[in-house]
């Protein structure tokens, strides 16, 4: 493999995905990226095996191939080099060479059969989801997610779609956050689609919403899985097993107070 790529669009795409890296890991693969050059593009892969996120850059492929790259390492350096053309070629050994002008390096990866396969996005039963709409309601039911592990069922948001309505609801026991959006349509939404979203797939989904100017995101799932693309950025998450609490026993009827 051997690709020359440009700094800006390379470290953009490194520190998108950051937050998914596995920093304290006893499987020392999960602290790489995987690198997949192909066309004129390079797909870059991260995952802690609860969460992956995939995604593209534009580049000039001398020779495809893919190959790891150890990620925090990685991410580091490029951010020290000048704002130039960075060549990446993969030597005897799983040894990657960095060459950015006058800067040289080599990092050492391991085998590329070691990277986790990933989960490929449904073809069927994909729901689209305005991007803001999905931010706003992240950003007001987050706070409420509970952080003790022995409560598995509440370390996530609880995501129900309708035909014409998207509701969001998160709780730790004590307090609970509620929002609904009404007058929105959704295809492909027979019923009650009902989703236990994880902590760490909101913190990440809410990053990603934030530097993206995609208006709609594409969101699917299958039997263990959650999908979410944000334009050209894959992000998968495991997902929450359990029964969530019943909310709705809960919320006044006939509140007539508002703030």
């Amino acid at each position: 493999m051997e690709i020359t790529v440009s700094k800006f669009e390379l470290l953009r795409e490194l520190t998108a995905t950051q937050g998914v890296v596995e920093r304290k890991t006893t499987i020392p693969i999960l602290s790489n990226y995987l690198f997949e050059a192909s066309g004129d593009k390079l797909w870059l892969t991260a995952t802690d095996l609860d969460l992956s996120l995939r995604t593209s850059c534009s580049i000039k492929v001398k020779k495809e191939g893919s190959c790891t790259i150890p990620a925090r390492k990685l991410h580091d350096y490029v951010k020290l080099l000048p704002d130039a053309d960075i060549t990446i070629k993969l030597l005897e050994n799983h040894w990657v060479s960095i060459r950015c002008g006058r800067s040289n390096t080599k990092m050492v990866g391991m085998a590329r059969s070691n990277f986790p396969s990933l989960p490929v996005f449904p073809t069927a039963n994909v729901v689209k989801i305005p991007a803001q709409v999905l931010r706003g309601m992240i950003a007001r039911t987050s706070f409420a997610i509970a952080n003790e592990e022995s409560r598995y069922t509440l370390n996530g948001a609880l995501m129900v779609l309708k035909s014409e309505s998207i509701t969001m609801v998160a709780t730790d026991g004590h307090r609970l956050a509620h929002v609904e959006r009404a007058n929105e349509k959704f295809e492909g939404v027979s019923g009650e689609l009902k989703t236990l979203v994880p902590k760490k797939a909101m913190d990440e989904l809410k990053s990603l919403l934030d530097s993206t100017d995609a208006e709609v995101i594409e969101f699917a799932k299958d039997e263990s899985t959650l999908f979410f693309r944000i334009g050209q950025r894959l992000l998968t998450s495991r997902q929450l097993t359990g029964q969530f609490p019943n909310y709705e026993a809960v919320l006044p009827k006939d509140n007539n107070k508002s703030i």
